[in-house]
């Protein structure tokens, strides 16, 4: 019988411009959304909120964040004004809470976009509560993993779980005039698929020690919301590429989809 849990998925969000042109990525999350039930509410674990602790977002709607700068001026004006979920925000504390990571409620915060630009494509009427979850690049692969165990009975409720980051994401290293991904970027995007599809926990854990992983990953924050969704998916889960691809030369735009 099919699972009735949906799957984790971690999607990589790339420029804040993947509203204003959505390409191939923004077709492969609309495919993606189409393809899953429609949840009851979503719970984005994004890049761009960092924190010492554990932290979600729980306002009764969603603000929009336009955290970037130097941007076209016609993406300032979007907004995703989401209905907030404050329920599922005093449901994930506990969780959080219970497993030993005390976790704290910010009532204000709104979305950034790590979580509404590849939301507004995948639900474009802004009609599906949700809440963000905060990362914190002080501690380890291992302990978002441990959010992500923490936070996998979310996913037998109707809660969409979804890591926005990066699967390669280096801004010193991006060529803004496009061109060719670099060896050493293909190398490391490839590795990291090879690892979730052979569900290699312990490789993926260490990720450290994969081929031209400081390279990729020089600071840890886009590469973290992978592992609260890996971990969400279950005990000997594995990962399917969804969409492969890279923008700016060296920044991936790999997406995945988590199941046991």
């Amino acid at each position: 019988m099919p699972d009735p849990k949906l799957p984790s998925l971690f999607v990589s969000h790339g420029a804040p411009t993947l509203a204003l042109d959505a390409g191939e990525t923004g077709a492969a999350w609309q495919s993606l959304a189409r393809g899953l039930p429609r949840p009851k509410a979503v719970l984005c674990v994004s890049a761009h909120w960092t924190t010492a602790t554990p932290t979600v977002s729980s306002p009764a709607r969603n603000d929009t964040i336009h955290d970037f700068q130097g941007f076209p001026a016609p993406l300032y004006q979007i907004t995703y004004p989401a209905p907030g979920d404050p329920a599922l925000a005093e449901r994930v504390a506990r969780l959080l809470s219970g497993a030993g990571m005390a976790a704290s409620i910010d009532r204000a915060r709104g979305l950034d976009h790590g979580a509404w630009v590849p939301l507004r494509l995948m639900y474009p009427k802004a009609d599906v509560p949700t809440i963000q979850l905060s990362v914190q690049p002080g501690r380890d692969s291992a302990w978002h993993y441990r959010m992500g165990e923490a936070l996998e009975p979310l996913r037998a409720e109707g809660v969409l779980i979804l890591g926005s980051g990066g699967a390669v994401h280096n801004l010193r290293e991006v060529a803004w005039e496009g061109g060719p991904a670099p060896t050493w970027a293909r190398t490391f995007d490839e590795w990291l698929a090879a690892a979730l599809a052979g569900g290699r926990a312990a490789d993926l854990l260490d990720w450290r020690r994969a081929p031209h992983a400081r390279q990729a990953q020089p600071t840890d924050e886009h590469f973290l919301p992978l592992f609260v969704a890996l971990g969400a998916a279950g005990k000997g889960a594995r990962g399917e590429r969804l969409h492969q691809g890279f923008t700016l030369g060296s920044m991936s735009m790999a997406a995945f989809k988590f199941a046991a």
